[in-house]
């Protein structure tokens, strides 16, 4: 079974889970590092996530996993919260965080940057406006949603 349909079939197994627990799913990776294979979950909720919480959440996804059992080989499962550098992966991630210090790289280049970091001023009509800082000057740039490759929340030293 390839990276992708994993990811498939665990978000599909753990989705009622995170219902049951008032939980959001932010993101699911499955990485090869060393000789290790991991399956990441990141969750989070108004106001984080306890440790024990990831705990239930990977127990009870661990018994689905191994009913199904789409992943042959042995793998490492971790259930954490993305913390305070977490993704913005859809449009309502970004209606959520208005007001936010974002990170955000683009598949091409607007105003001539790729990369931009800055406060999330609005979402609306599925484009992020963002006010970068241009030397001593705020600079507001409009970036299409389509556009956006990876963007995460971002901590600010100001």
């Amino acid at each position: 079974m390839g990276e992708q349909n994993v990811i498939e079939v665990t978000e599909k197994l753990v989705q009622p889970i995170l219902d049951d627990m008032n939980l959001e799913l932010v993101d699911t990776e499955f990485v090869k590092e060393g000789k290790n294979w991991f399956l990441r979950l990141y969750v989070d909720k108004e106001g984080g996530v306890e440790i024990e919480e990831c705990g239930q959440v990977s127990e009870q996804l661990s018994e689905k996993l191994d009913e199904e059992d789409p992943i042959t080989f042995p793998y490492f499962l971790e259930v954490s919260s993305p913390g305070a550098e977490r993704p913005l992966k859809t449009k309502k991630d970004f209606e959520k965080h208005v007001g936010h210090h974002v990170h955000v790289k683009l598949y091409e280049h607007i105003d001539g940057e790729k990369e931009l970091e800055g406060e999330l001023k609005s979402f609306e009509n599925d484009t992020a406006t963002i006010e970068i800082k241009v030397k001593t000057r705020s600079k507001d740039i409009e970036v299409p949603f389509d556009k956006i490759a990876k963007a995460r929340l971002a901590v600010s030293f100001n």
